[in-house]
C-alpha cells in the first residue's frame, strides 16, 4: 500500500472568453504582437464574468470547468504560463492560460 499522501490536483488558470473563433485567433495575434497584457485584453474582450479580474478563474479540480477547458488545463503537456487557444466549448471560444497545477495530474 501506498503510504504516501497524494497531492490534490488543483490548477490556477485565466481565460478570455469570445463568440467567435476569428475573433480569438485575432486576440491571440494582438497577444503575440507584445502590445498588451492578457489581463487588459480579458478586461476589454472576454464575455465572462472573470474578464473584470483579467480573465482569472482561481484555484478548481479537475471536474469543476467544462471537459474542453480541463483537456487544456490539466493536460501534462501544457505548458504553464503559454497561451493556449481557441478552444471551443459549448460557451464559446476560450483563450487559456494556466498559471500554476499541482498534484499528480495522471
Amino acid at each position: 500500500r501506498n503510504q504516501r499522501t497524494k497531492e490534490e490536483v488543483k490548477a490556477n488558470a485565466r481565460h478570455i472568453l469570445v463568440k467567435t473563433k476569428d475573433e480569438a485567433e485575432r486576440l491571440m495575434q494582438t497577444f503575440a504582437s507584445g502590445g498588451t497584457t492578457f489581463s487588459a485584453l480579458a478586461q476589454q474582450y472576454s464575455t465572462c464574468p472573470s474578464g473584470r479580474q483579467g480573465g482569472s478563474l482561481g484555484s478548481f479540480k479537475p471536474g469543476t470547468m467544462v471537459k474542453e477547458f480541463d483537456a487544456v488545463i490539466f493536460d501534462p503537456e501544457t505548458e504553464i504560463g503559454e497561451l493556449y487557444g481557441p478552444v471551443q466549448t459549448k460557451f464559446g471560444y476560450h483563450l487559456i492560460v494556466v498559471d500554476k497545477r499541482t498534484g499528480d495530474v495522471n
